[in-house]
């Protein structure tokens, strides 16, 4: 791995080095031949996850953020997390979050905001703990603010706790902070892919590339075109058309990745961090039009700079505050437009070249930034696999849906008796809203990224097709079990309001379901399901009413199934004896 940056602190895991900062990157000696998974970087410390599981610490340990006591210059593994399989860490300001392949959080560091999620402790936490309190929920992402952090569900809730000073928890309400995780319900219902978080700010990042934010805007680092701080998510509309794929937070700036490549950002850009050739502040989202004919694969953010990776070059594109080394440009100059990573640099389809100087050219995996420092593994001799493309969606850290894949291994689970991880399974999907709204996407012309009051983002085919596959008479269990959760969970809790139209897919894709067209289902799922098409404000019901999809004529059947039950006006009676598929009660 290289790393440059701040080393003051030991953060960059080089040792007992006499330098304080360290202008271009250098070879960490530590990770020599190790695979290394993932890192999180700290104001003043770092965490670094290997391929197998294990996770070591470096840097600052005032406040215990190491979660151990050893010496702070090298990296020293956190034994008291030997016993876990970690597959992601993040970083606050001096606090330390772990997630495990269970989905279960680790927490350590300070916690006088409540940051850790853990009530009853002091102001920090020297060991690793779990946060008890989202062990019912099978964690997939976790984020961390400076004083806050944010944690995904693979059902698609988004939890949030610690500082609530300006808004960051997305709670409605300012001031004090929260020590127990909360899910976020104004934003129930929506698929989401990735949340990010920054000095006082966090983002949702929908799987059609919607994008919420929340908390500290007094930059502009929320992107809504003002400096008012929002409590609750608001939707950062001008970014609806650009295909979002990816966003990360700095102190006080943002930076977003589309599908095609292009990078923009916006907030504080003082240091020149926002890449525009200006240190001014943006409260608009603006492209970095001096990346423009680079393809980005990956972009990072530290406190103060922004990093960008280029595969087709293998270059690392720096800008921002350089006067730790940050930018590995060799200098202490802030860069106000992008500026190349000082470095022998491969893209992964270049030939490695056979002689000495194949030891001093690298091949980058991925870009880390945080703090004042910068990391950036490489690939071993023997790594032939490419560089990670943030903008293809991989499997591990996704909320769950449906697939062709998932139903099939349904499926061949099916016939026995159900083993408690598929049942568990099932019931997770069936009752959750998100989940439901994020399966099925469209992958044809217009596909889901051009999700609009015009265009559902899903493929009605695709879930006519899946839903006949999944509800068969030789599988009665699997059937079973989804009635249960729809009645009990996923019906009761639709909202009148649904936050955005990616939420109002399921009302699209449910009526092909056939357990809602079973007469046995017609008082436990057909008519709650009418009730909530009902009792949706104009805003939605109109919305629904401009999909173009096949099966809008069966949720108007619902619709006026439920009014004609109501006894209502004899030009919805009317209506009513024009749909073939109403069900006949």
């Amino acid at each position: 791995m290289l790393c440059w940056g701040n080393a003051s602190y030991g953060q960059l895991g080089l040792g007992g080095i006499d330098e304080e900062i360290v202008l271009e990157p250098r070879k960490c000696e530590f990770f020599e031949g190790k695979r290394v998974r993932d890192v999180g970087c700290g104001r003043r410390h770092s965490v670094f996850l290997l391929e197998d599981g294990t996770v070591y610490t470096c840097g600052c340990n005032d406040l215990g953020q190491l979660g151990h006591d050893k010496g702070r210059k090298k990296p020293e593994q956190v034994v008291s997390l030997d016993a876990q399989n970690i597959v992601a860490v993040s970083c606050g300001e001096s606090h330390t979050l772990a997630l495990n392949d269970k989905g279960q959080v680790f927490a350590w560091g300070l916690g006088s905001d409540g940051q850790l999620g853990l009530s009853n402790i002091e102001d920090c936490l020297r060991v690793p703990r779990t946060v008890k309190s989202l062990s019912e929920v099978h964690i997939t992402q976790v984020a961390c603010g400076f004083w806050h952090s944010l944690a995904l569900a693979r059902g698609g809730q988004i939890f949030s706790w610690g500082q609530n000073k300006y808004g960051q928890l997305g709670l409605g309400m300012q001031g004090a902070g929260v020590s127990t995780p909360q899910v976020i319900q104004s934003l129930q219902g929506v698929p989401f892919a990735q949340i990010s978080a920054g000095g006082a700010h966090s983002f949702g990042l929908t799987l059609s590339g919607a994008v919420f934010g929340w908390g500290r805007n007094k930059f502009g680092q929320l992107g809504l075109s003002d400096n008012d701080d929002r409590n609750f998510p608001a939707l950062l509309k001008t970014l609806r058309s650009q295909r979002v794929v990816y966003i990360c937070c700095g102190e006080d700036h943002t930076a977003a990745l589309t599908k095609e490549g292009g990078v923009f950002t916006f907030g504080a850009g003082g240091y020149g961090q926002l890449g525009h050739n200006t240190t001014n502040h943006e409260v608009n989202p603006r492209k970095v039009f001096e990346l423009m004919g680079n393809v980005v694969a990956q972009i990072a953010c530290g406190r103060q700079h922004t990093l960008a990776f280029v595969p087709s070059s293998g270059k690392i594109e720096s800008f921002g505050l350089g006067g730790n080394g940050q930018l590995g440009t060799r200098s202490t100059y802030n860069r106000i437009s992008p500026a190349p990573v000082k470095g022998c640099w491969r893209a992964h389809t270049d030939p490695v070249p056979m002689d000495i100087e194949a030891e001093q050219s690298y091949c980058v995996k991925r870009i880390y930034a945080g703090g004042d420092q910068s990391f950036a593994p490489y690939a071993l001799s023997q790594d032939d696999s490419p560089p990670l493309d943030v903008r293809i969606t991989r499997p591990d850290g996704q909320i769950y849906t449906l697939s062709a894949d998932v139903i099939q291994k349904w499926l061949n689970h099916g016939h026995g008796r159900l083993s408690p991880e598929i049942t568990n399974e099932i019931d997770l999907v069936f009752s959750s809203a998100s989940c439901i709204n994020g399966s099925f996407l469209s992958g044809s012309s217009p596909d889901h990224y051009s999700t609009s009051s015009k265009c559902s983002g899903v493929d009605i085919n695709t879930a006519r097709l899946l839903f006949h596959r999944l509800i068969q008479p030789d599988y009665p269990q699997i059937s079973q079990i989804i009635a249960a959760s729809l009645e009990k969970h996923l019906l009761p809790r639709l909202s009148s309001s649904p936050p955005d139209i990616e939420a109002l897919r399921l009302y699209l894709t449910l009526p092909e379901c056939p357990l809602l067209n079973s007469p046995s289902n017609y008082t436990t799922l057909t008519i709650p399901f009418a009730k909530a098409i009902v009792s949706l404000k104009d805003t939605p019901i109109k919305v629904l009413g401009k999909f173009p999809d096949q099966s809008d004529h069966y949720i108007l059947s619902q619709f006026c199934f439920f009014e004609v039950k109501r006894n209502l006006t004899s030009f919805q009676l009317h209506v009513f004896a024009q749909w073939p598929l109403l069900p006949h009660v």
